[in-house]
């Protein structure tokens, strides 16, 4: 009997880094049998990442609701507050933060995001945001923060205080886009990515799927994050929570085989990114969740609070973590 494959990660010739997509190309990918995409986006995987660990995030908001953003998804904006009933809180206390880290990382998650709701941050948090970030890093977690927009004066602090990713999604295909968020243009999210990313800050950035849109909008995200100069180092892909009170509260549910297919092609087109699973996942069954690790997906969001929306407890995660004999990596 033959010995099993083995994870083995210089063997990188056959499954190239490109940054010349055609649509034509990501949607031949989408039209794929699902087992034989399934099947090339695992062999790419294993080409790159140890298929049978996946690295573990936790997410805390550490400033909730009040935004000025439309996003039709979100619950945090200011414009859907009478319909969703969620108040705004100030900025947390670092020392809640750090606290909140600290838990976290007891909990198996090495890296440790932050995200606050805001179009952009206002230079008078900048401090608090780095004493948050400077915590957590002592803590030997990775950092991660989301909080809008940057200028290059805040970018370059969150440098200088050793941020490790910034979060910041694309969220949907730019023709879509439109249809979801009118307060912040498209080319102002690649704007802000390329701002991160020359300022030697990793970026991360994914989207949101089954907010009503077409497969060609789902190719056409893809299309514009592995296009740009450099892949994004995470790539995080959400199933739409359709929060009661949000605009998207009543669009029908994206079939989970879609979503799997969403996160096989992720993998093929940016094979050295990590592919997080993110929100959504409270309403996946473990088998849906088993194909996502099947087809690439290298990360979760772990915890049992997103930014606003629940997610599997802890010990569900490691139950089925075992099941499928994965580790934290």
């Amino acid at each position: 009997m033959n010995a099993p494959a083995t994870f083995d990660a210089a063997n990188t010739s056959d499954a190239p880094i490109r940054h010349d997509w055609t649509r034509e190309e990501v949607m031949a990918l989408f039209e794929k049998p699902f087992m034989d995409l399934v099947f090339e986006a695992g062999r790419v995987h294993r080409i790159y990442h140890d298929p049978n660990k996946v690295q573990l995030s936790q997410l805390i908001s550490i400033k909730t609701g009040g935004c000025a953003e439309d996003c039709g998804y979100c619950s945090q904006s200011a414009k859907h507050k009478k319909t969703t009933g969620l108040e705004a809180t100030k900025l947390m206390e670092v020392e809640r933060v750090i606290d909140a880290a600290k838990k976290a990382k007891a909990g198996g998650a090495s890296r440790y995001c932050m995200g606050a709701a805001w179009t952009s941050p206002k230079d008078r948090d900048m401090d608090t945001i780095v004493a948050m970030v400077e915590g957590v890093k002592d803590l030997g977690m990775e950092t991660c923060m989301t909080l809008g927009m940057l200028s290059d004066c805040q970018t370059k602090k969150l440098k200088d205080a050793g941020l490790d990713y910034y979060n910041h999604n694309v969220d949907t295909s730019e023709e879509f886009y439109g249809e979801i968020i009118t307060t912040r243009t498209y080319q102002e999210r690649i704007d802000t990515l390329n701002r991160v990313r020359e300022a030697g800050i990793n970026v991360c950035s994914g989207g949101i799927v089954g907010m009503g849109e077409r497969v060609e909008d789902r190719a056409g995200m893809l299309q514009t994050l592995a296009n740009l100069d450099q892949h994004p180092d995470s790539v995080p892909i959400n199933m739409l929570v359709a929060v009661p009170g949000t605009p998207l509260e009543h669009v029908e549910r994206l079939d989970p085989l879609e979503f799997v297919r969403t996160i096989a092609v992720a993998r093929i087109m940016m094979p050295k990114a990590e592919v997080r699973l993110s929100a959504g996942r409270q309403e996946m069954t473990e088998e849906a969740q088993a194909l996502c690790f099947l087809a690439g997906a290298s990360s979760i969001f772990y915890g049992e609070q997103l930014l606003t929306t629940p997610n599997p407890e802890n010990n569900k995660d490691m139950a089925l973590f075992s099941k499928l004999g994965l580790s934290p990596a």
